[in-house]
């Protein structure tokens, strides 16, 4: 009898715990997540909490005791409410009106194929970056006493709201084509052109099909556009006077010329309410825009006009842009070579007593002044504003999206009651930054870093994260991860952005007015008190500069243009 040997089987391994694999990554991106966030948080705390909790705290505390009930007292005065009616009903109007003239011009620049389309894009776009002050001054040569048009036909809208209308629709324009014909560009017309063949008439076909597909666009254009015209400032001092103020105007001249903090602080929370609640509407209407819609290649929807209907459609926006966006600009730089010498303006601004004293230094040392203030704030934007794009990149839960709410918050509350607040906080150890340079970087800063976050956040969010996954089971370090994988894929956005932060840091005014050393004045201040003094040459000065920062901000945004590779229209 043979007894069989038991074949002993080995005991098969167990399946890997993926759960177990997947924690560790998990922990390291939760880390890399959280030390990307800390210099925003920080930056925005410091810079941008703490001088507007400061304002405010002092505006409510009145000899060792708070005054809550200080809120409903300045809001019942009569003049307040005068400013908070006609700040609202000029931002509705404003709106309104612009959204009437650039939905044709978005129409136009998204399904039109036609020579020159891509620099009349960059053309329509720069308006938006032009400082306000610029526009200020631009619609002032056009429409103001001794205007072009008082001028020709004795025409002066420097006392009425039609100016200020006029200039907001010039400064806005881009915004609405910007927006909804960058999603008009992304929409498939095969759509719109199967519903006609179901016997649906053009204007029908448009209603039922491409206007509930656009409404999403519409509206977040809609409420960019009433936030930057509720919080105007710049345009609304040049060409109001007291006559008009909106909130912004308003809380200047209450910290400004009349030191009433309190005052200030009522209508600094009751602007920062409005504009919560805009960009709480905005992020709600963004979000139904990214996910309700399937999108096509831009560049396969643009056709050449058919007909005589759409042949007048692009003659009748080529016009309208012209009148709207290039001559007042045209105007401005018209009126600064004025005198009885064509260069008379541009060579007293080497003269530091040409202006009558009104600086220290020669009115050119402020183009030097603002670009090197420029170039600080553009470096301290990308490090802020790069570090906050990667992390919302990496996750969409609640904590980060209130990062992204966050970040937007500087475009809507007041820059006077920042730069104000600067002066009061950061004036102890170890932010004793009063008599430092840096201080106006820093407020300019806070303007650039929500577009720096706008440009750069789409392309992050497109990289593929098996890249990065890749790249870290390779052993690559997260730094090393960004360096080899991410800054390739994103090198034109960093550049971009930069364009765009350096553009508006340029042209920043509201909190540059307070923090600007005397000695060291930047262009939109010298052109701001330039033109609050008498005299013509004061006058041709202030055109003059204005022409020298617009063509710096026309160049630059020209050549980011150029760097663009994504036509989606998104800013």
């Amino acid at each position: 009898m043979v007894l069989a040997r038991p074949e002993v089987t080995p005991e098969a391994p167990a399946p890997p715990d993926r759960t177990a694999a997947r924690r560790p990554g998990r922990a390291r991106r939760a880390a890399v997540r959280a030390g990307l966030m800390v210099p925003p948080v920080v930056f925005f705390a410091l810079f941008f909490g703490r001088p507007v909790a400061a304002i405010v705290g002092r505006g409510f505390h009145d000899g060792g005791s708070w005054r809550p009930g200080r809120l409903a007292e300045v809001l019942g005065r009569p003049e307040i409410r005068d400013v908070l009616w006609f700040t609202t009903w000029q931002a509705l109007a404003s709106t309104a009106l612009t959204l009437l003239l650039a939905l044709p011009g978005a129409y136009v620049l998204a399904r039109f194929d036609f020579p020159g389309r891509r620099l009349l894009r960059a053309v329509v776009t720069v308006p938006f970056v032009l400082p306000t002050v610029v526009v200020g001054t631009a619609f002032l040569a056009l429409v103001g006493r001794g205007g072009l048009l008082d001028e020709l036909w004795g025409v002066r809208l420097d006392t009425t709201v039609w100016a200020i209308l006029l200039a907001h629709v010039f400064f806005n324009y881009a915004v609405v084509v910007r927006t909804v014909g960058g999603l008009w560009a992304q929409l498939d017309p095969r759509q719109e052109e199967a519903a006609r063949v179901l016997g649906a008439t053009r204007l029908g076909a448009w209603r039922r099909v491409t206007l509930p597909a656009l409404a999403p666009a519409v509206a977040a254009a809609a409420l960019m556009v009433f936030l930057f015209t509720y919080t105007s400032f710049g345009v609304v001092q040049i060409l109001g006077g007291p006559a008009y103020a909106t909130l912004e105007a308003e809380i200047y001249r209450q910290t400004a010329q009349l030191l009433d903090l309190s005052t200030a602080a009522v209508l600094t929370l009751t602007q920062f309410a409005a504009v919560g609640a805009v960009l709480a509407v905005h992020a709600w209407t963004v979000r139904r825009r990214e996910t309700a819609l399937r999108l096509v290649d831009p560049a396969t929807t643009a056709r050449r006009p058919r007909g005589a209907g759409q042949w007048t459609l692009l003659g009748a926006v080529l016009a309208s842009i012209a009148l709207l966006l290039l001559l007042p600009p045209a105007v401005l730089v018209a009126r600064s070579f004025g005198g009885p010498e064509a260069l008379t303006f541009y060579r007293a601004l080497q003269d530091a007593g040409a202006s009558g004293g009104t600086f220290l230094v020669p009115p050119l040392q402020t183009v030097w002044n603002s670009l090197q203030y420029a170039l600080a704030a553009t470096a301290i934007a990308l490090l802020i504003g790069g570090c906050a794009a990667a992390a919302l990149s990496r996750d969409a839960g609640r904590l980060v999206r209130g990062l992204d709410a966050l970040l937007m918050l500087p475009l809507g509350v007041s820059a006077v009651t920042v730069g104000f607040g600067f002066l009061i906080t950061l004036d102890e150890p170890p932010l004793d930054l009063r008599s430092s340079w840096i201080l106006v970087p820093l407020a300019q800063a806070l303007v650039g870093v929500p577009f720096v976050v706008r440009v750069m956040l789409p392309v992050l969010r497109a990289v593929d994260t098996r890249l990065r996954e890749a790249a870290a089971v390779l052993g690559a370090s997260p730094w090393r991860v960004w360096r080899e994988v991410d800054l390739p894929l994103v090198r034109r956005a960093v550049l971009v952005a930069a364009g765009f932060a350096f553009a508006v840091s340029l042209g920043e005014f509201g909190a540059t007015v307070f923090i600007a050393r005397p000695d060291n004045p930047t262009l939109p201040v010298a052109v701001a008190r330039l033109l609050g003094r008498p005299g013509a040459l004061n006058y041709g000065q202030a055109m003059a500069l204005s022409t020298i920062l617009m063509v710096v901000c026309a160049v630059a945004l020209l050549l980011l243009e150029r760097l663009r590779t994504d036509r989606s229209g998104e800013f």
